[in-house]
């Protein structure tokens, strides 16, 4: 094997090194960040930082951007090395063309009929955001298991229409309106709508949405609220004739 020059060693170590050493940002409003301490070489850091692999402001930790979390997990693809287990075990990325009609039939057992989309409309939401439409997939059976989807819009909350006319849809606009968090209920309970909300949360913000709004009931407030969401309070959304709380995540100032 022909040998690398040093400083790309040391630039891939240090990339894969942080990357296993991430932990969540305990930022109460953006958890989803993921950092890692600066024990590394600082030109190392500094040439890092000018590919926007990570992000390193002033003190003690880097911030891993979308670009650097894809690099870091392609080299250790490359060099035989194990991520996380949570990792190896699943894997999260955005839809394909052809899943739609499997993630109509999660939302159908997660979601009474009368807030869940048609299948012509997931299929649309898939055909035109597919940027905003990212899936948990177990890897040892290739089975879907969840998803996060939305549309985007310059608006700052979100209302019903945009639940079944997904012509509300802008490519550029700033925000993104969360339609749907769904996990099957066997896959439950095991930080999987953690996992995926947060890497739905890091994408969008590469992309650079502002904000990140979902509705959702009383009872997942909570849950959200440990997801880094700020309740606004109660929704004027009617949807599927319940009583919904609209929550929101900054993304990016």
């Amino acid at each position: 094997m022909r040998k690398k020059p040093r400083e790309q060693a040391i630039e891939e170590l240090t990339l894969m090194l942080m990357y296993l050493n991430r932990f969540s940002d305990n930022n109460e409003y953006a958890r989803f960040r993921e950092i890692s301490w600066k024990g590394y070489d600082y030109d190392t850091l500094a040439q890092l930082n000018e590919r926007d692999l990570v992000y390193s402001p002033k003190g003690k930790v880097s911030y891993f951007t979308e670009a650097g979390r894809e690099k870091a997990r392609e080299l250790l693809v490359k060099y035989g090395l194990s991520d996380y287990a949570f990792y190896e075990k699943y894997e999260f990325r955005f839809i394909r063309p052809e899943e739609a009609e499997a993630a109509a039939e999660i939302e159908a057992i997660c979601f009474p009929p009368s807030e869940t989309c048609t299948l012509d409309i997931m299929k649309e939401r898939v055909s035109l955001a597919g940027d905003c439409f990212l899936v948990a997939i177990d890897r040892e059976t290739g089975r879907m298991i969840g998803f996060v989807n939305g549309l985007c819009t310059n608006e700052w909350s979100l209302r019903d229409e945009l639940f079944t006319d997904t012509s509300l849809h802008d490519p550029d606009g700033c925000n993104i309106m969360i339609c749907s968090v769904a996990v099957l209920p066997e896959y439950r309970k095991q930080g999987i709508a953690r996992e995926m909300m947060w890497e739905f949360l890091r994408k969008q913000q590469a992309q650079g949405r502002k904000q990140a709004v979902l509705t959702c009931v009383p009872s997942k407030v909570k849950m959200y609220k440990k997801f880094g969401f700020v309740d606004r309070g109660e929704s004027e959304s009617t949807w599927g004739g319940e009583k919904w709380h609209e929550m929101f995540c900054t993304l990016n100032l």
